[in-house]
Formats: C-alpha cells, structure tokens, sequence
C-alpha cells in the first residue's frame, strides 16, 4: 500500500512538472487542488484580513496563512471561467460565451459597462475583432476612469485594449502589447511566485473567454505610460540631489536606455539624512558614487504588487537588498521606508524612498565597523589612534573581534594599543582569496598566519564568524575572539607559564626539547602540573625515570599540524606524533580531546599551537558502536529509496515529454 501511495504522488508530481505551463498556471493548480473538496472547479483563496486583497493559494502560502506578514483567511470560490448551478456541488458551468460588452457583465463590470456606453465604445465591442480587454476591479483605485463624455474616456478604455486575444498563457514576463490607445504599450511582468501584473496592476483572474476576444480583471486603473524612468527622475523636483548624482556618476545614458529596472529612488529629504561629512565623501568620489546609486537599482523590474513575502533581489551594484512587505507596506531591509510606489516608466519602475542606502562599498573602514556586533572594537581602534588609518584610503584589512570577545569595562593601555594595531592587515583582502600557510603582514609589523579548516577560517586564534564587509577602500573581517600574536616557540610559551614547570622538564628528560623549538607546525596538549600531580605517585616517578616511555607519552600529546579552538568541529580527528588518532569535539564552547577538556586554548607560538589540558591524555577504548549489518537496514529507509528513484524517473520522464514537444513544435 505504501509503495502505491508513493506511485501516486509520483504521477501527481509529473503531472504538476510537467504540465503547468507558467508560474501563475502553477499557482493556479495548487487552488484547484486545495478546492476539489467542495466540487468541480472550486479554487481556494486567500484574503488578508481587514483588506479586499484576495490571491489564489499557493503552497507557501496556503501553510503559512500569511501574506506580508498579516493573517489570511481560507474561502472557496469558482476557478475563472466557470459558476455555480443551483443545487448541485462545485461549480461544473462554463460561463456563458458571449461578446466582450456582455462579458463585462458576467464579471461584475457594470461601471466599466456604462463607461463603455458612455465612450461609445459598446457598439466596438460587441461587434466582430479578437481584443484583449483588462477590465478594473476598482475604478476608482490608483486613478479612476476620466467620467466625462469626451475622447479621454474613450482614449483611457482603449488603453485597457489590445487588438489580439491574450489569454494567461501569453502573458510573458517581460512583454509589452501595444494597447489600442496610439499603439501605446501595455507592460506585462509575470513572476516566479505566479503574481501577474499589468503597468504594476495586478492581474485579479484571467482568462474569462468571448466570442470577440477574452476579458482579464485587473486590481486597479492602468493609465498610459510615455516616459522612461531617467524623465521621471529628471522633472521631479523633489529628486533633484537624485538627478545631479545620476549625472556625476554618469548613470544617465543607462536609465533612458531600454531595460526593465526597477529603482529605489532616494528623495532630497533622503540625503539630508546623512551625515554632511560622509555625503560630501561619498558624492565627490566618482567610484563610491556610482556604487551607492546602482545600489538602489534592480537588474529586473519588481512592481509593489508583485512581493507578498521578504525576497532578495540582486541590485546592479551586485548585492542583494531584502525587498518585502509589511500589509499594505513595501518594505526594503526589512524597513517600510518607501513612500510613493509604482511610478511606472517604459523601461522599468521607481519607488520613491525617504531612507538613503549606503552600500558597504561606498564606506571607510570606520563606517564598516560602526556595527552593533562590533561597537566595543570600533571605540577600542579609535581611542587607539587609530581612527585616521580607518577613515582614510588605505588599502587595509581590518580584523575586527565581536563584542563578547572584550572584558566589560576594558580600558586602553600601550599594550593593547600594540595589539589593536597587528589587529590591521596591511592589504584589502577577502577571505575567498586566503590559504593554509599565508602570511599577513599587520601595521604592527608582524606576520600573522591563515589556517583553513573544513568548517572554519582563522588568522591565528581568531576564526571569521561573519561574510567580509568590502569597504571602499579596506575590508573588515568580524573575528570570534581577539588575536593572540605569537610569541617565541612551544618551549618559549611553556617556560613562561608556571603551570608548565613539570611538563617543561619532562620534555628536556623524553630529549623532546629541540623539537619543541625548532621552525613547523606543530600542535601540543600540554598537561598542567596539576595534571601529573593527579598521577599516583609511583607511576609518576616510573614514568620520570624512563626516558622512552615519557617520550612515547608526550608524542601522544602532539602533532604535526596547527589545529586551534576554532577549528575543531564535532568528531575532529588528529593524528598524534605516536600512536592512534586524537578524537576532538566542543562542547559548550570547550575543546575536549578524548574526553579531557582544554582548561585553556589557543596559547599562539611561531611554531605551533599550545592548549592546556588537565589530565594526561589516554588512548580512548575502541567501540563497535559503528558496526552496521545490511540486513538491518529498516523498512523506512527501503521506501525512502524507492521513493527517490520514483522522483528522479518523474524528473527524466518529464525531460522526455518536454523534449517530445519541443521537437513536434
């Protein structure tokens, strides 16, 4: 019976691949599927509470129950196209055939239908042609119809006609009909999330059918569009820093040019929001300019309708911006700080904003740590004499540790002065660009090295936590701890530290001593005092009388590689100087090496690493807990591959049929 259920979902999911045509087909089937229960041809649909607005469900959407975060409410209506019969199930009618006038009618248009005798336009479409006409749900929402008995009303219905019958399927993104108004073009976008738009209007239901043509009802009045975006920007009088940024980044050429954009365009009021300082920086530097403006544009066009939940979307700077929804709201980031939407031009969209967005490229160092992760640091570089470094046009890279890496009430001295300084790289790197074995040169003269694990990146003990913020001219890397330069070899960190006098001795006697300080790589769990005083005393003496014996011991508390905190990950394995591997994890931020935890990691040497453990390491006790038979293989998993083969045959057999009617057509 299982393996039935999973043949059925398996044709259910060729039949749903391969046969939706387009993105709002798609959406379309899911509201069929979550209506069938209440009849034939019964969608589901969502209605945000407290508004009008009403979509077909869509699997996301349908178990979320919100759209732009507000609650929806479930009903069930008849699919576009069909209607109720008097008590029977459903909705198993086909509308009426009958004209485009007509058709008004059967959608509820009797505003549009009076219009239409108004304009005089009934007698056109009643009589023979094939049109598409977009009717409004609304027409006196975003623009009403002009009511006078004159040519524009007649102008602004024949806007909302094309001399061709279009039904859903022909609606492609990007397209653009020439509307029975002086050709003027009526712009279609269809997105992946099944919304249609028509000029940002979004597409209510399609596909009400005629004998002269098909009716499709939009959410609001469509008025014609005659400007491209660049004319927008330039006689709005309250984009007017807008428009001179534009010219001085020489971005005008692109935005009277042919596209599909869509920008965010900051008002005056906008750019009076930053600082003079920063502003006059950013306006005056052509590269940053230019990097900041194309950051408030999209590669593509994205109407306000179009968003009904947080979506990031690529901007022609090359990051993303998080472009949402809040109700009624178009929010960017996050923040609802757009104020006018959906000023349509021929090749693309503005949306007016009263936030600037500053990328990370158009800022200095210091702005890039102006961050909440990373305050404490930024304050610490500052109050170092830093700040010039990071406000100007070096080439550097910052190394900036998050907040919980400092002691509360830190205070500056010269020698965390010293350290804040090897905190900053001499070059502008990203971290894609670093490898195992680099050295980093910092202000402070030293050299720091890169180790790369499989889950971690560190320069020394501190591993990158977050994306690298690039900056104008530097980039700041947020590390998880503050660094610790090394400082003479293994021998020389185990002879400062008074906790290390017996394992001190005890490598000089194993004849280890020249190992511990000459140049490589080399990682040592070093057992405290404390550790070897935990011996009973018998053996401890035993073993301190036995060179080879101590030897073996201590070999087994080293590598031949650098492995810092950071880089342990679950189930890490090490292979020691002398017998079987070193098991690693972490646990609630602490290293324990076959059950011993580090009581203190990361002492940094120029030849290795150093963590102090409290006990001596024992090889751990082998377990068959791995051994797994096939005939135990459970009946679950056997219908989990069953059920992949099935999907990926679905997948191929749908690649063949598309191909098959590719090749036909």
């Amino acid at each position: 019976m299982q393996h039935l259920t999973l043949l059925t979902l398996a044709l259910t999911l060729i039949a749903t691949i391969c046969f939706a045509k387009s993105p709002y087909q798609s959406v379309l089937q899911h509201s069929r599927i979550r209506g069938r229960q209440h009849g034939p041809n019964v969608c589901a649909m969502q209605k945000i509470q407290g508004t009008d607005k009403k979509y077909f469900t869509n699997c996301k959407q349908w178990y979320h129950r919100k759209i732009c975060g507000k609650p929806t409410v479930i009903s069930y209506e008849c699919c576009p196209g069909y209607e109720k019969l008097p008590g029977e199930k459903g909705c198993p009618a086909a509308l009426p055939l009958v004209n485009i006038y007509n058709t008004l009618g059967v959608v509820g248009a009797a505003t549009t239908k009076m219009y239409s005798e108004r304009a005089q336009l009934r007698e056109e479409i009643e009589g023979p042609g094939s049109f598409t006409f977009f009717r409004s749900q609304q027409p006196g929402l975003g623009g009403p119809y002009p009511t006078n008995v004159n040519i524009e009303l007649l102008n602004a219905l024949h806007y909302h006609m094309v001399n061709r019958r279009l039904t859903s399927e022909d609606l492609k993104h990007g397209s653009a009909f020439p509307s029975m108004y002086q050709d003027f073009n009526v712009h279609i976008h269809h997105y992946p999330n099944g919304i249609v738009t028509v000029n940002c209007a979004r597409l209510v239901k399609t596909d009400q059918h005629a004998t002269n043509g098909i009716v499709h009802v939009v959410d609001r009045v469509i008025t014609a569009v005659t400007n491209d975006v660049h004319t927008f920007i330039d006689t709005d009088d309250d984009l007017e820093t807008l428009r001179n940024a534009v010219a001085a980044a020489g971005l005008t050429q692109m935005l009277e040019s042919d596209g599909h954009y869509t920008v965010f365009a900051p008002t005056n009021e906008a750019f009076e929001k930053i600082p003079p300082e920063m502003l006059t920086r950013i306006l005056e530097d052509p590269v940053a300019l230019k990097d900041l403006l194309n950051y408030h544009i999209l590669k593509n066009m994205q109407c306000a309708e179009s968003i009904t939940s947080g979506t990031p979307l690529e901007t022609l700077q090359g990051t993303v911006l998080e472009v949402g929804c809040d109700g009624a709201d178009m929010t960017l980031n996050g923040k609802a700080i757009i104020q006018k939407k959906d000023q349509l031009g021929t090749n693309g969209v503005i949306h007016y904003i009263n936030e600037l967005l500053i990328p990370d490229s158009a800022k200095t160092l210091l702005e890039l740590a102006q961050g909440s992760a990373v305050t404490t640091a930024t304050k610490l570089f500052v109050d170092a004499g830093l700040g010039s470094h990071l406000s100007g046009s070096e080439a550097l890279t910052i190394l900036t540790p998050q907040n919980e890496a400092f002691k509360e009430g830190v205070t500056m001295t010269g020698d965390l002065k010293k350290l804040l300084k090897n905190h900053i790289l001499k070059e502008q790197l990203s971290s894609g660009s670093l490898y195992y074995g680099q050295e980093l040169e910092t202000l402070g003269g030293i050299k720091l090295r890169v180790f790369v694990y499989r889950n971690s990146l560190c320069i020394e003990n501190s591993c990158i936590v977050a994306h690298d913020k690039i900056g104008r001219f530097g980039n700041m890397f947020t590390v998880d701890k503050v660094l610790t330069p090394p400082m003479g070899t293994i021998m020389d960190v185990l002879k400062a530290d008074n906790r290390f006098s017996l394992l001190v001795g005890a490598i000089q006697t194993a004849g280890l001593t020249e190992l511990m300080n000459q140049a490589g790589s080399h990682t040592v769990f070093a057992p405290t005092n404390d550790a070897f005083s935990a011996l009973p005393k018998a053996d401890l003496n035993k073993l301190m009388g036995n060179p080879k014996e101590l030897a073996s011991v201590l070999k087994y508390h080293m590598a031949k590689e650098i492995l810092v905190s950071g880089g342990v990950g679950s189930h890490t394995r090490l292979k020691p100087l002398q017998g079987d591997k070193l098991e690693l994890n972490m646990r609630n931020q602490t290293v324990y090496i076959n059950k011993v935890p580090v009581v203190e990691a990361d002492l940094m040497a120029t030849n290795g690493v150093v963590h102090a453990v409290g006990a001596i390491i024992k090889p751990l006790r082998k377990s068959n807990r791995f051994t797994v038979h096939e005939d135990r293989i459970n009946h679950l998993t056997l219908l989990y591959i069953t059920y992949c083969i099935i999907l990926q045959l679905s997948f191929q057999l749908c690649l063949v049929l598309s191909l098959s009617i590719s090749s036909s057509s």
